[in-house]
């Protein structure tokens, strides 16, 4: 049925939707737009369903994707008359846990599978309107915009500063505490339709479902909801965004420039009265609107480039998973570099470590798989220029726990570390650790 679907369905007339909806939106920069949700059909829902994933966790009800698409014509017309006429009740997400950094846990809301469809539905809509909107300086969970890319402007930026002076902005809890009202606020300057603000809001106060018990959020919008990104990032493009661009910059004395990626921001000074000047305001700044920051975690790090053949190299930090330093290039000269973060390669090891332990009694061809797909992704990620290391690293810690849990497999007892080696990984090679994703300017390294 999902095949059928995907060939009934238009793609081309979708864009052809959405490029109107964008073009309104550029037309009419200072208006709230009031009529958006006719846009929204069975053709709109039919590329909603095949954008949605179909391989993740099922919501309270249990519904997976294949179960939905069985009656995927009925189920959708049933959910567009449900939305349009505001009988569509949103569902409470099911609530999850994840690791996170500092040996923490992370609670994600994982939506039944027909609210993300409708989700993805009207984050479709918003993103044609906000994409109009929002500023360079944002990155995450935006159309044709990734980490990556966040990654190498900031990494670009500071290198042509010659260093500088860096804020590490860390808002406790952003998710949680995203004020409801004003969001609402926000919104208003640029959506009014009232089917999909009606539908905003059903999903903002829909609840978490937690041992059983349905908790009614007063604020913030649960992590794992399609629709969260992009009302996050309509939250602080009006915090943080237009006020550092339309605000602060002009105010400088030396260039200053910031990267957002979601609630992780950077902001790069090459003054230092300047940084003290903005770093003594964002409190204040963000408590306005009920956001506060980590007092040790937001901090002032000096990041200028050593002088000197053997200068004193600054303070490090981190951003999305890697750690920026200063270092000497081949050519001799003090550039930026870039490694996997402390945390994350420990986190990333600690994962390789469950999947060997919890499969170590699967056929070692299986497990051979599993662990280059690992690998594969791994690198994917963190294979950046000048990062070989800390990627070598990783393939090493792989293999070591590898042989580790394939010890206790009885009649692989006592396989040492050289039989290992010579043996089991000539016929199992692991993927070798590369360089995936390269900086355009990596010749001067």
């Amino acid at each position: 049925m999902e095949r059928k679907m995907t060939r009934t369905s238009s793609p081309d007339s979708i864009s052809t939707k959405l490029q109107q909806i964008a073009s309104l939106a550029r037309k009419a920069p200072e208006t709230a737009l009031t009529t958006l949700a006719h846009h929204i059909d069975i053709e709109w829902l039919k590329e909603a369903y095949r954008r949605t994933p179909k391989n993740r966790a099922p919501g309270i009800d249990g519904q997976t994707a294949e179960e939905y698409a069985r009656n995927l014509e009925t189920n959708l017309q049933s959910l567009l008359d449900r939305f349009k006429s505001g009988t569509y009740r949103a569902p409470p997400v099911r609530r999850v846990e994840i690791p996170k950094e500092g040996d923490k846990m992370r609670p994600i809301g994982v939506p039944t599978f027909e609210d993300k469809v409708l989700q993805r539905a009207v984050t479709m809509v918003l993103e044609a309107v906000y994409e109009q909107e929002f500023l360079d300086l944002s990155y995450g969970f935006r159309p044709n915009r990734s980490p990556h890319q966040a990654l190498d402007d900031l990494y670009g930026r500071i290198d042509r500063m010659g260093g500088g002076w860096l804020i590490e902005v860390d808002i406790e809890a952003f998710f949680d505490t995203l004020d409801h009202q004003l969001l609402g606020q926000f919104l208003d300057k640029r959506v009014r339709d009232g089917v999909l603000r009606r539908a905003i809001g059903k999903w903002l106060k829909a609840g978490v479902m937690n041992d059983g018990e349905v908790e009614r959020l007063q604020e913030g919008t649960p992590q794992g909801g399609v629709v969260s990104p992009i009302l996050s990032n309509v939250y602080l493009h009006e915090v943080f965004d237009k006020w550092f661009e339309g605000e602060v910059k002009p105010r400088m004395r030396g260039d200053a420039v910031a990267v957002r990626f979601a609630d992780d921001i950077i902001i790069a000074f090459a003054s230092e009265d300047d940084a003290r000047r903005v770093m003594a305001v964002l409190p204040k700044r963000f408590e306005k609107y009920g956001l506060k920051l980590h007092p040790t975690k937001t901090r002032m790090v000096s990041f200028q480039m050593p002088r000197g053949s053997d200068g004193d190299r600054p303070a490090s930090f981190d951003f999305l998973g890697l750690t920026h330093y200063w270092a000497k290039s081949r050519k001799g000269r003090w550039v930026v570099k870039r490694k996997t973060a402390k945390k994350r390669l420990k986190r990333a090891i600690g994962r390789i470590a469950e999947f060997c332990r919890a499969h170590r009694h699967d056929p070692i061809a299986k497990q051979h798989k599993e662990l280059n797909a690992k690998l594969r992704g791994h690198y994917e990620y963190y294979g950046v220029t000048g990062n070989i290391r800390a990627l070598r690293s990783f393939w090493h810690r792989t293999a070591a726990q590898w042989r580790v849990w394939l010890n206790r497999r009885s009649y692989r007892a006592g396989m040492n570390r050289t039989r290992f080696y010579s043996l089991l990984l000539l016929k199992y090679p692991l993927a070798q650790p590369r360089i995936t994703k390269p900086y355009a300017a990596a010749a001067k390294l």
